[in-house]
This record gives structure tokens, C-alpha cells and sequence, in this order.
């Protein structure tokens, strides 16, 4: 069983400079967010901290109510850097703990070791630093790997996943496991604007594409992490939230003949 449910959406924060990370979580958790989601990499750790704690202070939003998650960056996947860098994260996030942890990419050429990296990780969760162990843009085979040395479950594989790229064989995978899909740039990082089946779908419902991408990743039980800076953005994403498609567009958009991957650096890349 998973031990914990996610928010059906989550605010994303790459690329987001400091500043825009602090003023999106702000606004975000304000209209009914509950999950966010940043990384070393993304180098606005600061500033999502700094939000999440002016909101802590101000508002009546309870820790508990939030799902905070980063990932340890390719280069700190080393045991040792992974507890030293981790203190780094946390302090900057101005957190006792974060709910999600990742390992960003199973980067091996960069000190990545299923076995005592993932031992790492399981330490932080005893020190009750980090309630859930995650993964991102791991394969079903990396996943079996790494469950069989990791005394921990694996809790959540990021991935990126739109409609442009659809991951079927591995949501299959991830649900039989119950392994929570959380799905990175969930609207094909602008690209879902120009295809023409959610075109129609969104004229159809008087929605944006955004909703009707994000609606149809709800649909299926992945998470995704839209990430937006203008308010009028970040609401419109969150209202996919009451975006039901029926079946027959559901259909449309699993039908789609083509297929993009927006984001594959070489040599941390995993074989897809």
C-alpha cells in the first residue's frame, strides 16, 4: 500500500529564479496548492523555503498539510555528499524535514550507486529528515534495482510525461508497483498550445490546453507539476482540478500519433 496520498497537482519550480520561486509558492499554497517541488539544481532551494515559511507564519496552512520535495543533483550522489549537501538543502529551505527526496538522475558516471546512495537516503529517513525516498527519470529496470538494496520503498519516480509522451508501459509499471507517477513538464513546456487534438478539446470545454493536458494526467492518477510565476497562470492550472474529460477525449489524447522527449541530457540519460 503507499504509505501517503499526494495533492492531484503540485507547483513545479524549475528554471524559477529565487524571487519567482518565493512569489509562486506563496501564491500557490494561498489558492490551494499543497505540493512543491524544487531541487539543488534548480538553485532556488532559498526561495521556496523563505515562501513556505512566510506562509507557516501568517497564514493558518500547517506544516503537516504540505508535501515538500527537492532532489540531490547529479554531482552529490556520492554517499558523502549526499548527507552534505542535504544539510545544505534543508537549511535553505528552513525545514526540520522534507516529505519527498530524489535522487535527480540515476547519474552512475557521477558517483550514483544504487546500493549506497539509496543507503543514504534511507539513513535521512531514520534521522527523520525525510519521510519518502523518490526517484526521477528511472526506468522500470533502474527501479528494480534499486528496490532490491533499498530497505526503504520507493515511494515516487519523476518523470517527464505529457501528451506528447504519453509513458504508458511505465505508468503500467509504476501502479502495479505502487510507485506514485509525478509528471514533469506536464504541458510539453508550451507545446501542448499547438496540438491540434487538445486544441479542440480545450474549444470544446471552453478551457485552456494547459487544463486539458494537466485534467488528462489527473485522469490516470500521475501528479503533475505545472510550474507558473503569474497568478493568473497558477489558477489556471490548479483549475484543472475541475476539468472532467469524458472518455471519448481521454481517448483522443492517448491516441496521439506522435511522440517528443523534451529532456534527455546525455550521459546521466538512462537507455528509455
Amino acid at each position: 500500500m503507499k504509505e501517503q496520498k499526494l495533492p492531484k497537482i503540485g507547483l513545479g519550480t524549475w528554471q524559477l529564479k529565487p524571487d519567482e520561486a518565493k512569489k509562486s509558492t506563496i501564491e500557490a499554497i494561498k489558492m490551494g496548492y499543497r505540493f512543491i517541488d524544487t531541487a539543488q539544481a534548480y538553485k532556488n532551494e532559498q526561495g521556496i523555503g523563505d515562501g513556505v515559511k512566510e506562509i507557516l507564519e501568517t497564514t493558518n496552512t500547517k506544516r503537516n498539510q504540505l508535501i515538500i520535495a527537492t532532489k540531490i543533483f547529479v554531482f552529490n550522489l556520492c554517499k558523502r555528499r549526499v548527507f552534505k549537501t542535504f544539510a545544505k538543502s534543508i537549511k535553505k529551505l528552513q525545514l526540520d524535514y522534507v516529505d519527498i527526496l530524489y535522487v535527480h538522475w540515476p547519474a552512475f558516471w557521477f558517483g550514483y550507486n544504487h546500493k549506497k546512495t539509496l543507503a543514504a537516503f534511507s539513513k535521512l529517513v531514520d534521522n527523520g529528515q525525510v519521510k519518502h525516498i523518490g526517484v526521477s527519470n528511472f526506468t522500470p529496470k533502474l527501479i528494480e534495482e534499486a528496490k532490491q538494496v533499498c530497505d526503504k520503498p520507493i515511494f515516487v519516480n519523476q518523470v517527464e510525461h505529457h501528451p506528447l509522451l504519453r509513458q504508458k508501459k511505465l505508468r503500467e509499471y509504476l501502479n502495479k508497483n505502487n510507485i506514485h507517477l509525478v509528471a514533469y513538464s506536464p504541458l510539453a513546456r508550451g507545446k501542448v498550445f499547438s496540438i491540434p487534438e487538445l486544441n479542440d478539446i480545450a474549444k470544446k470545454y471552453a478551457v485552456s490546453e494547459a487544463q486539458v493536458s494537466l485534467s488528462w494526467i489527473i485522469d490516470h492518477g500521475a501528479i503533475p507539476i505545472p510550474k507558473a510565476t503569474s497568478v493568473a497562470h497558477i489558477k489556471d492550472n490548479y483549475e484543472a482540478l475541475n476539468l472532467t474529460l469524458d472518455k471519448q477525449d481521454i481517448e483522443k489524447i492517448n491516441n496521439i500519433n506522435r511522440e517528443k522527449r523534451l529532456l534527455n541530457p546525455p550521459i546521466i540519460k538512462p537507455k528509455w
